[in-house]
């Protein structure tokens, strides 16, 4: 019988944590957001909550994904990531987050390990909530827990584009993210370590590349404002390089909804990706 891939109803944590003004300042710097609340300290950039759960994942992969599935993946890739934020975060309040088991299937020759992340603020209120999709390689698992939240690009949103913008990767930005993240992982830095994961040269991160997909939206459709942003979601389809232009396309896709999707050197770099906006301002 096939193990499932992840616990399905365990948890660990909490992970105490903070998006103090420095953290955001230093964040704002290493994505290059142009927002002068969040260059400021004052206001929150909707993926900076992804910060907060660096060590999570790392405990939550080795405490809740199958050992099978840990054992028989010759490697893992970030597939998928989902940010919803139950209200907008206030710079240097406590945060505690929880790391939750939430559903695995396979697919092909692979096992897609979605883990699910609460973080409560200090009375205990569920703030924010993440998921994390992992596509563990060349391994499979039995299908267990609810599908994912649907963020797929709709056909008909084509028909309304809102804008297009270009930002370049530049050579310091993985190191300026990782210092913000916590992120050190030698293949956005070293040659060889990006060979031995089937890439030619150093790459972007993943959670990075989905903030300079958030900024500028929020820039485009949200009058700059991220306390608007209740939603980010995202699919990545492979890495943005470092020295390439990250190219955005946006969309409309209902009532403070838009679909976006990015590209690099003629790749699609994120795909499906979905920004949901507050229907009101909220400051």
């Amino acid at each position: 019988m096939t193990e499932a891939g992840v616990f399905v109803g365990e948890s660990t944590g909490p992970f105490p944590g903070s998006l103090d003004a420095d953290l955001i300042r230093r964040y704002a710097v290493a994505t290059g957001d142009r927002s002068a609340r969040t260059r400021a300290g004052l206001a929150v950039p909707a993926v900076a909550i992804v910060t907060q759960i660096w060590a999570a994942q790392e405990a939550g992969r080795g405490a809740l994904v199958g050992r099978e599935v840990q054992a028989s993946a010759s490697g893992g890739v970030h597939g998928e990531h989902d940010v919803v934020l139950h209200r907008p975060l206030v710079p240097g309040e406590p945060l505690r987050t929880w790391v939750h088991g939430f559903a695995a299937r396979p697919v092909g020759r692979n096992a897609l390990v979605t883990l699910r992340y609460s973080t409560l603020d200090g009375r205990g209120e569920v703030v924010a909530e993440q998921l994390w999709t992992t596509v563990y390689l060349n391994a499979t698992c039995g299908a267990i827990g609810p599908p994912v939240p649907d963020h797929s690009f709709p056909a008909d949103a084509r028909q309304r584009p809102v804008g297009e913008y270009a930002v370049t990767v530049d050579a310091d930005m993985p190191r300026r993210y990782a210092e913000v993240s916590g992120d050190w992982s030698d293949h956005h830095f070293d040659v060889a370590a990006a060979r031995r994961g089937g890439f030619d040269r150093p790459f972007l991160h993943g959670l990075c590349t989905m903030a300079l997909c958030a900024q500028g939206l929020v820039d485009a459709v949200a009058g700059g404002d991220p306390d608007r942003v209740q939603r980010v979601a995202v699919r990545f389809a492979s890495p943005a390089f470092v020295g390439d232009d990250l190219r955005v396309g946006i969309y409309e896709a209902g009532p403070f909804r838009y679909a976006f999707e990015a590209d690099s050197a003629g790749s699609p770099v994120v795909t499906h990706g979905r920004l949901e906006l507050r229907g009101d301002r909220v400051r």
